[in-house]
């Protein structure tokens, strides 16, 4: 999954360039889609921190199971604790989206009565983008470490 191609898959289903409105089913789709470009740069960020990115030398099952080893609901815990403020300001914005982005995702895909307009669908496509855009120029020590904090069990 490439976090790229779903930004990209988002902004088709909400086709911004039509006129008129776009079926319900394709604005939360967009939705989803959106969330899930931020949920997957996060999973490859954490193989590719912790296991080696394209090109190093790595095992092929660890970089699948530390990418597969990412958990939503445990993310957007540690998004939300108050410690995410010792990371830098790129990985504070992208963990503020991604908290955004799952509550949006549950609206579109689990409240059949919730409506979405084109224009809020474009806006949290617009968001997703660039959060992901901004947590990718990191230091890459600072996204290891949120890599663990991520995936890790906190210990005191």
């Amino acid at each position: 999954m490439q976090p790229d191609d779903l930004i990209a898959a988002s902004r088709d289903l909400a086709d911004p360039e039509a006129r008129g409105r776009p079926k319900q089913a394709y604005l939360r789709r967009a939705i989803s889609t959106a969330y899930y470009a931020l949920f997957h740069c996060l999973a490859a960020n954490c193989a590719d921190t912790l296991v080696g990115g394209p090109g190093a030398v790595r095992s092929r099952p660890a970089w699948n199971q530390t990418y597969r080893a990412l958990q939503h609901r445990t993310v957007k815990a540690r998004c939300r604790r108050d410690d995410i403020r010792k990371f830098p300001a790129e990985i504070r914005d992208f963990a503020a989206v991604f908290i955004q982005a799952q509550d949006r995702r549950h609206e579109a895909d689990y409240d059949p009565r919730h409506r979405f307009d084109k224009a809020y669908v474009i806006q949290a496509v617009d968001e997703a983008e660039r959060a992901i855009r901004r947590f990718r120029q990191a230091p890459v020590k600072d996204r290891r470490a949120f890599a663990v904090y991520v995936l890790l069990e906190l210990r005191q």
